[in-house]
């Protein structure tokens, strides 16, 4: 056979492979609308976590069995709250300690794993989780507890390429999903209690090479294709001193993508320390001196150089750790304005403008908020003064400050774990919690890798029925439609269907499925252990699946003080549970 026909039947057997070969930009972009694949995380870069699918719905779900379920086996347990992905009779799941599964995606069985050597002396805060992956082209790419970004063979597990975030040994590690657009991988990073700074990277999907970064705190340079490109904010315009050096606002949530603006949006969270008091040198500064940006912020950014476009800070001034990362929802509101919808950690649901962020509107959506009266026409929160942490300095009981109850506690009123919007009811359903806390500030000089706080606490819950709460939210008037109440808290994801559903899980093992409407239990299933995953949903074989992981862990069980107690019964766990609407049962009422 000479050469010319051995080419010409290597071109015949590429035409020949199915579209789904590699995953393309247009496949991304499509994610939200396709039913037989899960390719981002959010289903969907807008993060609606919405399905289109309606062959399960209120009539039938009840007919909802298991499929299969999967063990994360080993003794490496802990929070599991990953988002599945779906691609290509292939089901990709991270679980805690920075391992990757393949999963056959009709029979349960494993493919293959990948599981992060991660070295002594890893800082993570809040559990050892991760919360998903990103598919693109043939590769499949996952962060770890040490501040790095792995590409993998999507057929193999295979490492393509490892590089860096930052330095695991400052407090640095990473726990989101990353985002592909255009062919870059973008990451954030985590570590915000140590006094690192927060910031965007993005990275060549082929290679790992570094194309842009982005601090999020004003007076540290961005660079661009290995150069210096521009300074982030302008120094000293909102921090006194040094202190922006250790400004804290980790991007740890990671970001979505509107591609109507063409905008990456990302969140900073807290800034470091907790103690207020040290970043406005000791009383509220004049205008915005002392709001610390960007930090508990919302930025969007350009995704080809990684210059910021806009910002939008929830709390200014943030002295209750309210991290402003929460997810930022692209969505039309009933007037067919295209904005932004997002739950902050500090108890207030925002609506954006989504071409420049501007602020539109603000509703809270927990109840009895101590920090803040409201927010003004411009965005900005009233503060109640009288409710924020005292300064140390004027102690006289060794250098503690006066203690205050805050409501939102620390881990918010909604915290990383994402809510769902439904185009079908116009409503978002938020996972919150309605707790708060004794908090006081005290004395704390930064020191590399050690904690950065400055501040003490306790949770405790506001009622004695429940601390979680399902609530189904109009973001057109901040009206609560209906609320679902958890005794224990709330730590896992929602998603919503066109057939009039929204799934969740609790801490105490059950996964639910409420009408839409009305918020009625419809479904429900006993895991085994606590769900602070995310659930997602496709279509196989004609057939309609939905997955989740269980296993108990997270934020909830290390720092919620006497909320931890209520809850410390709990088993962990590590299980991929896979659901299934068989097609004789479909029409079954």
């Amino acid at each position: 056979m000479n050469r010319f026909v051995v080419a010409a039947v290597a071109a015949l057997a590429a035409a020949s492979l199915p579209a789904w070969a590699e995953v393309t930009e247009e496949d991304l972009l499509n994610d939200a609308t396709t039913t037989e694949d899960v390719l981002t995380n959010g289903m969907g870069r807008s993060l609606q976590r919405y399905s289109p699918l309606e062959t399960l719905n209120k009539d039938n779900v009840k007919n909802l069995v298991p499929a299969w379920a999967f063990s994360f086996g080993g003794e490496k347990q802990r929070g599991q709250e990953t988002q599945p992905l779906i691609y290509d009779g292939v089901m990709y799941a991270t679980g805690s300690y920075s391992r990757l599964y393949a999963i056959d995606l009709k029979t349960g069985e494993e493919l293959w794993q990948y599981d992060a050597r991660l070295p002594e002396g890893i800082l993570p805060c809040c559990d050892v989780v991760n919360r998903g992956a990103a598919i693109y082209g043939d590769k499949i790419y996952f962060g770890t507890l040490d501040a790095r970004i792995v590409a993998l063979d999507l057929k193999t597990g295979d490492t393509v390429w490892n590089k860096k975030i930052a330095e695991y040994k400052e407090g640095y590690s990473y726990t989101a999903a990353p985002l592909i657009v255009d062919g870059l991988v973008i990451t954030g990073n985590s570590g915000g209690e140590f006094g690192i700074v927060g910031e965007v990277q993005a990275r060549d999907a082929d290679t790992g090479e570094m194309v842009w970064t982005r601090p999020v705190i004003e007076g540290h340079m961005g660079t661009y294709k290995g150069e210096d490109s521009t300074m982030t904010g302008t120094l000293n315009a909102t921090w006194p001193g040094d202190m922006w050096k250790t400004g804290g606002g980790a991007t740890w949530l990671g970001g979505s993508y509107d591609a109507d603006t063409d905008t990456l949006v990302f969140g900073a969270g807290n800034p470091a320390p907790w103690n207020s008091h040290l970043r406005d040198a000791g009383a509220p500064m004049e205008g915005n001196k002392g709001d610390n940006l960007y930090a508990a912020s919302r930025l969007g950014i350009n995704p080809e150089n990684g210059e910021i476009k806009w910002h939008f800070q929830t709390t200014p001034r943030e002295g209750w750790d309210f991290d402003g990362v929460n997810e930022v929802v692209a969505f039309v509101d009933a007037e067919g304005n295209k904005r932004f919808g997002t739950a902050d950690r500090n108890g207030f649901f925002y609506v954006l403008n989504r071409e420049d962020g501007a602020f539109v509107n603000a509703y809270p959506f927990v109840k009895e908020i101590t920090w803040a009266s409201g927010i003004d026409e411009n965005g900005r929160p009233m503060f109640n003064e009288d409710n924020r942490p005292g300064d140390p300095t004027a102690a006289t009981d060794g250098g503690k400050g006066e203690t205050i109850f805050a409501v939102p506690s620390f881990l918010g009123g909604k915290n990383w774990m994402p809510m769902a919007h439904s185009p079908k009811t116009g409503l978002f359903y938020i996972p919150s919690n309605e707790w708060g806390m004794d908090i006081w500030n005290e004395p704390i000089t930064y020191k590399k890798g050690a904690a950065y706080l400055g501040a003490g606490f306790t949770i405790k819950p506001i009622f004695e029925d429940h601390i979680g709460s399902l609530k189904a939210l109009d973001p057109n008037n901040g009206d609560t439609k209906w609320e679902y109440k958890n005794e224990a808290p709330l730590w896992g994801g929602v998603m919503t269907t066109a057939g009039g559903l929204v799934f969740f899980g609790t801490p105490e093992g059950k996964f639910m499925a409420l009408d839409d409407e009305s918020g009625e239990v419809l479904w429900s299933f006993q895991t085994g252990s606590g769900i602070v995953g995310q659930p997602v949903t496709w279509e196989m074989d004609g057939e309609q699946y939905v997955a989740v992981a269980s296993g108990w862990g997270g934020a909830v069980p290390l720092w919620g003080g006497e909320v931890a107690k209520k809850v410390n019964y709990l088993n962990q766990g590590g299980m991929i549970w896979t659901f299934k609407l068989p097609k004789q049962l479909a029409s079954m009422q």
